[in-house]
């Protein structure tokens, strides 16, 4: 009889061997094999960190930590209505429900109630005005937590309120010009006569377009939703575990909270289950309850929300809409552009302000435009108060510049692509941004036409228009859409990080940064740069949860730096410890210390090979410092707010995508039929990872543009879509059958960590070809004789709608009919 198989898990190694065999088409396996072979750390393919971790439900997120004897749980309050005043609160049903420990209202906080990340116009707890449906009015806290929920779920009969009507649009409050911020304006006229120049171009021009366009937002949606809990810890001090990307943040908007220093308040994350922007500011109003309940019950309190609440809470990708007037010749080129863009802030500034100085800065993409009068507006409405997500307002600039030159090429009946290329920058000429940074690594020709002739767009083109001709119910759609994408904050100090790097007498090395892990491999590319440049192998090398105690006044792991500052960090302070490790090394064997190689867990010093762990123990008995601190600042930057100019980009990342849909017209369905991609990574730290990261922003992106939609009630303010049960994120099913990722084989002109460039963000605004292979089929419907008004999302039902617009123009007789 043969013995049973036992079960067991796969092994990291084993799994990430079966994932290479999926990926060596996209990377070359044998390259990085010798590489490694030969000492390289960087530049090779290697599993994420805590994949093993993740695999086995064992990676230690909030939630999982034990919880210390006697701690308390937290829910929230909110507001009924979404705008108004709020007249009363009777408090007494609510303290007598089982278990409820106390109530805390807006002024039980000691300090400031604030948790605005710029301005300071966003209360933690109601105070008055009510500014959205949901906003936090109360706080409970009790034994447990579904005690705390039942006993919050109350508040709606215990507030006393006199609603006013709401204003959901960025649109109504553009017409009731309500802006969280002061408006924003950025302008280049070729003869320098400013707004004037830039309109009499547009008037001198054969062609002109205008149009409007809708651009919803987006739910972050991270699988870990909002958690902090609040240890009180000796002298009045405050321990805050927080899944937040903004440690430094939590930490000053809590000590603001309970009028404490920095110091006394200690915020530890050792990793997200996801952000993408939406726990770099948002998180600090549950950090700051949290902590404002454990400091007056001198207990450990615990906020976790509820999915419904998150949604209910918390904002999201701004929704924008758009404005614009162009003006172009009888080629497709762009001789002049006045765009008003206006995006749905909420109720608060948080970061609206950066987010649409970068959608400004992203409104020309890939492309030279000599004329251009920017304006950019942060409508205030009755919704939650929008913030960071995934690309932080460069992919609603993009779009917005993709649409005009789609419909360019419709009016003048040419593939989109012929018109994309036309309007490229240049290389020599033609290539200063409307900001005014000169675009020094442009290479975007090459990249669009490697992926033309390796996606067999053109002749997949013309079989999609084939396949149309036969077809009266399905229609296929194709488009090819570039990317640049500038990468570094937009506030010059943001871009700076520290790092600190230990290596103990047996070998092994610790290494803590200030950038935040959530799953997009932060930790495991810093481990790498410091193996790499210490010369041992990876398993020797470990990363601990980033910590306000250990690494302070860190940056926000955002604008998709953390790699390229925190690499950078880690770099400098394990090089200083090489560099004395050599020169002990040195004068106990002889030779210089410059001779001195680390690689694969050996010195060469002196005609010897000697154990790494060796050189190190004989460096401690010679009482040579092991540990380090490393510190990075982005060299070159410039940006002045006022003029809008400068040079807010240390690099540009590039990029381009290919997408093929089906739609039934019938319905509106459609399905992705293949994807192509390639993308610009630089000299990638570890191809494996950047992938991935291409493959979940594509499909994230994607999301956004066609399924992910928000519906606030038009007389209540609420948000309809607060589940996962009527707000539907991509899944699985949604991926293409073929999807092919590649990364461009070249290498950063700046001086980046290993000439890496940054993936986090830059692969989002790739599924624009989605949504433009959508509006192509739409517009299949009327032999691309009617520009079709899609906007996004481009649900079954906004493509439905479109083509019943196209199908009405083409009976009607007419052309696009919102161009002239």
């Amino acid at each position: 009889m043969n013995k049973p198989i036992e079960p067991r898990l796969l092994q990291p190694v084993e799994a990430f061997a079966d994932y290479r065999k999926n990926t060596e088409a996209r990377v070359d396996a044998r390259a990085e094999e010798s590489a490694w072979r030969q000492g390289a750390r960087v530049g090779v393919s290697r599993p994420h960190e805590s994949a093993h971790l993740h695999v086995a439900g064992e990676a230690t997120y909030i939630d999982d930590i034990p919880e210390l004897a006697g701690t308390l749980h937290c829910a929230l309050g909110l507001s009924p209505v979404a705008a108004g005043r709020l007249t009363g609160i009777t408090l007494d049903t609510i303290r007598a429900m089982p278990g409820v420990v106390d109530v805390l209202v807006a002024a039980d906080i000691p300090g400031a109630n604030d948790c605005g990340s710029i301005i300071h116009d966003d209360p933690i707890l109601c105070d008055g005005e009510i500014r959205y449906l949901g906003q936090p009015v109360l706080a409970v806290v009790a034994e447990t937590r579904n005690q705390a929920r039942r006993a919050a779920a109350k508040a709606k009969d215990a507030l006393r309120v006199e609603a006013q009507a709401p204003v959901l649009t960025p649109q109504d409050a553009h017409a009731r010009g309500e802006y969280v911020l002061p408006p924003m304006h950025l302008l280049r006229s070729a003869d320098g006569q400013g707004a004037g120049g830039v309109a009499a171009a547009i008037a001198r021009a054969p062609r002109r377009l205008k149009d409007t366009l809708t651009v919803g937002g987006q739910e972050q949606f991270y699988l870990e939703g909002q958690i902090s809990y609040a240890i009180p810890r000796e002298g009045g001090a405050m321990h805050v575990h927080c899944s937040t990307q903004h440690p430094s943040e939590m930490q000053h908007l809590v000590a603001h909270a309970l009028r404490l220093h920095a110091h006394d308040v200690h915020v530890e994350c050792r990793r997200m289950g996801g952000g993408f922007g939406g726990k770099e500011s948002q998180s600090a109003l549950f950090a700051c309850v949290a902590a404002v309940a454990a400091a007056k019950l001198h207990r450990p309190v615990k906020l976790r929300l509820d999915r419904d609440d998150d949604f209910l809470i918390t904002g999201r990708r701004h929704g924008f809409w758009y404005e614009y007037d162009v003006g172009y010749d009888d080629d497709g080129r762009v001789l002049g552009a006045q765009i008003t863009m206006v995006s749905n802030a909420g109720h608060s500034a948080d970061l609206s302000g950066p987010v649409m100085t970068r959608a400004l800065c992203h409104f020309d993409n890939a492309y030279w435009l000599p004329n251009v009068d920017m304006h950019g507006y942060s409508g205030r409405t009755n919704t939650q108060s929008n913030t960071a997500f995934r690309g932080f307002g460069g992919p609603q600039g993009a779009i917005a510049m993709e649409n005009i030159l789609d419909s360019i090429a419709r009016q003048l009946g040419k593939d989109p692509l012929d018109v994309r290329r036309l309007n490229f920058y240049g290389k020599d000429e033609h290539n200063v941004t409307p900001y005014g940074q000169t675009v020094a690594d442009n290479i975007i020709h090459e990249l669009v036409a490697q992926l033309e002739a390796s996606s067999d767009y053109r002749a997949r083109r013309d079989a999609a228009a084939q396949f149309n001709t036969a077809s009266p119910v399905l229609k296929r759609g194709i488009a090819i859409v570039p990317v640049k994408f500038g990468i570094s904050f937009n506030v010059k100090h943001f871009n700076q990080a520290g790092a600190l790097v230990h290596v103990y007498t047996d070998g092994s090395i610790l290494v803590n940064h200030g950038g935040t892990e959530m799953g997009q491999g932060l930790n495991t590319k810093v481990a790498q740069c410091v193996a790499h440049e210490l010369g041992v192998s990876l398993d020797l090398v470990r990363c601990t949860a980033t910590d306000t105690q250990k690494v302070a006044n860190t940056s926000a792991t955002a604008a998709s730096t953390g790699a390229d500052l925190n690499g950078k960090a880690a770099q400098d302070a394990a090089r200083q410890i090489r560099e004395r490790l050599a020169a002990c090394a040195a004068s106990r064997h002889g030779g210089t210390a410059a001779d001195v190689r680390f690689a694969n867990d050996q010195v060469h010093v002196g005609g010897k090979t000697l154990p790494f762990s060796a050189v190190v123990a004989q460096a401690y008995l010679d009482s040579i410092q092991l540990w380090s601190d490393g510190f990075y600042a982005t060299p070159g930057l410039s940006w002045d707010t006022n003029t809008m100019q400068g040079n807010p980009f240390y690099y540009f990342a590039y990029g381009a995508a290919v997408s093929e849909v089906v739609v039934d017209t019938l319905t509106g369905e459609w399905k992705l039929l293949r994807a192509d991609i390639l993308h610009d990574a630089g000299k990638s730290l570890n191809p494996a990872v950047d992938i991935g990261q291409i493959e979940g922003a594509f499909i994230q992106g994607m999301g956004w543009l066609t399924m992910e939609e928000l519906v606030w009630h038009p007389q209540t303010g609420l948000l309809t879509t607060h589940a996962p049960s009527t707000y539907k994120i991509p899944t699985a099913n949604d991926c293409p059958p073929v999807l092919n990722v590649r990364l461009w084989g070249g290498q950063n002109v700046q001086d980046s960590i290993h000439r890496s460039k940054a993936v986090g963000e830059p692969p989002l605004l790739l599924p624009f070809s989605v949504f433009f292979a959508l509006r192509d089929a739409v517009s299949a419907v009327g032999n691309h004789q009617v520009d079709p008004p899609l906007a996004a999302p481009a649900t079954s039902e906004s493509i439905l709608r479109a083509i019943t617009a196209v199908q009405a123009a083409i009976k009607s007789g007419g052309n696009a009919p919102r161009s002239v």
